[in-house]
């Protein structure tokens, strides 16, 4: 008897991705803001009876959200390629030529557990906003981590 299931391929397991950046591959620990919307824009209008209508149609911007993104703090922070990049952007501003070198392409990478591509998130034009590091304490025993807002200007799920 064949089987009859009706999910025909395994799940992508949340927990298996990474940043792929400048040619740089950061392992991460989380990710959020993977959001991909178009603008809308709703109309009003009444017609010939008097009778009121709503219509939305679609804008004429693609909405980004800002994505942020949890790893392990890095043991020397300086000679990491994101904080060189924050870094850079915060004592050296990005006007005039800076602004194109300073914005980056990138993507979220998602595989299955025999470590297979499955799914790709392309952003393009991204800057690091925002580097938090965790709280630090006596009694923990946790690894520091810290969560960086990576701004941009477009998000496209690819594959």
């Amino acid at each position: 008897m064949p089987n009859e299931s009706l999910i025909a391929t395994d799940p992508i397991v949340a927990q298996n991705f990474y940043l792929e950046i400048a040619g740089e591959n950061i392992i991460l620990t989380g990710v959020s803001g993977l959001d991909v919307e178009a603008d809308v824009v709703s109309i009003q209008q009444v017609g010939k009876t008097g009778r009121s209508e709503m219509v939305k149609t679609r804008g004429n911007i693609n909405k980004a959200a800002d994505i942020t993104i949890t790893r392990m703090a890095p043991m020397d922070a300086m000679s990491d390629p994101i904080w060189k990049w924050f870094k850079d952007i915060r004592d050296k501003g990005m006007g005039g030529t800076a602004r194109t070198a300073t914005r980056k392409d990138g993507s979220i990478v998602l595989y299955d557990g025999a470590y297979a591509e499955v799914g790709r998130f392309n952003f393009s034009k991204g800057w690091p906003s925002k580097i938090a590091t965790d709280a630090v304490s006596t009694d923990s025993n946790e690894a520091v981590k810290e969560t960086i807002t990576l701004v941009i200007e477009r998000l496209d799920r690819v594959k």
